[in-house]
């Protein structure tokens, strides 16, 4: 009890220590401190990961996607790739639940005591190319290199310039063996000459992500349209019900 109180830097108990260590008391004080410590720490790094809403994995419709290795995810989930500072890329087209996917991790990151930071990669590359002098920037860069797990949704989506793809390379470099990065793309690597067009350095940017990292392809139709039209069907039915 007196580590735990040490711990939680209860100064003016541990200077009473010998009066107070056998109060019947004193146990259930360490454990409503630490109690709360955890509540708003993880209340605080939930804020911070700007992860938003997002479905939970339990919820996932598995059999949608033709192809999505759900071990591989699982194992994701268990969280031992942070151990070992490696990375993860959820490859497909849009609309296969990646982002679903990558929203659950980061959640289970934060809750297992992880610092998280969930970003799109065009708030990413806007917020680090807006900054004009050299010291906000690399205070920014520390910023976002700072994470347990910084995942970067939708790469591919839109293009970006020759400066976008040295920050992105920059900030891939930081974390790179130190610090875990998910990516979520609707390109195969292949062509991110597309997305970074004529950037000397992407080949080198995809090498330093994809070295000792999982990368994960799904493929399949939109679910997002699969629920729209499941909900045209359901109005529709819904008027047909009302008229008869």
């Amino acid at each position: 009890m007196r580590q735990r109180a040490h711990a939680l830097h209860l100064h003016g108990l541990l200077a009473h220590w010998p009066d107070a260590a056998t109060a019947a008391w004193v146990e259930p004080l360490l454990q409503w401190e630490e109690d709360e410590r955890s509540r708003r720490s993880l209340e605080r790094r939930l804020k911070d990961a700007h992860i938003g809403r997002f479905k939970p994995l339990c919820d996932f419709d598995w059999l949608w996607p033709r192809r999505c290795d759900r071990a591989a995810i699982e194992e994701l989930m268990a969280l031992d790739f942070l151990k070992e500072s490696a990375n993860a890329v959820l490859l497909g087209p849009n609309g296969v639940g990646k982002s679903t996917l990558a929203k659950n991790i980061a959640h289970q990151a934060l809750i297992h005591g992880r610092t998280v930071l969930f970003t799109t990669a065009g708030q990413l590359l806007g917020d680090l190319a807006a900054l004009d002098s050299d010291s906000a920037l690399r205070r920014r860069l520390r910023h976002y290199a700072a994470p347990d797990l910084l995942a970067i949704d939708e790469v591919g989506y839109l293009s970006y310039s020759n400066r976008h793809a040295d920050l992105l390379f920059e900030l891939i470099s930081r974390r790179y063996e130190t610090k875990s990065t998910l990516v979520t793309t609707n390109r195969p690597f292949a062509e991110w000459s597309e997305v970074f067009p004529n950037a000397a350095c992407v080949v080198s940017l995809v090498d330093r992500l994809v070295h000792n990292a999982e990368v994960i392809a799904i493929d399949g139709d939109s679910y997002r349209l699969k629920e729209a039209k499941e909900r045209s069907e359901q109005r529709a039915k819904q008027r047909r019900r009302a008229k008869s």
